[in-house]
């Protein structure tokens, strides 16, 4: 079985996320993503996120036909432990990462990047509620 993960806060699911997800999912026969927790979200992304509370992105994660399982981290190091224990096949991230250290690339056998479908992100959706 082809395992795949993917991760990041899943603030305010757009496009963007779905069209991830589905790549993510095209690669194998099973999609973990993980998920940072409330803290590691308003240490990363700033004091007034995340606008939707760990439970609910679960949720909304768990439904998607793509996704087969959600897991919450809150560290680097716990998310590396965590590719370490599912030793995926392929890690699928953002194209903004190229060049940098994706936390446990070295636990997969490979590392695909996204490309950001135009210019959507939860920042700039967030920034339209000011």
């Amino acid at each position: 079985m082809v395992k795949v993960w993917t991760n990041g806060c899943f603030d305010v699911l757009h496009r963007g996320h779905i069209e991830m997800l589905k790549y993510a999912r095209s690669l194998g026969h099973e999609l973990i993503v993980g998920i940072d927790t409330d803290t590691k979200v308003k240490k990363d992304k700033g004091p007034a996120r995340p606008f939707n509370n760990l439970e609910d992105r679960m949720e909304v994660l768990k439904s998607i036909k793509y996704v087969d399982r959600v897991i919450a981290f809150n560290s680097p190091e716990e998310l590396s432990r965590l590719v370490k224990e599912y030793k995926p096949d392929y890690m699928v991230v953002g194209s903004d990462w190229k060049n940098k250290n994706v936390v446990g690339q070295e636990y997969c056998k490979q590392v695909k990047f996204f490309d950001r479908i135009g210019d959507i992100s939860t920042t700039k959706i967030l920034g339209y509620l000011k």
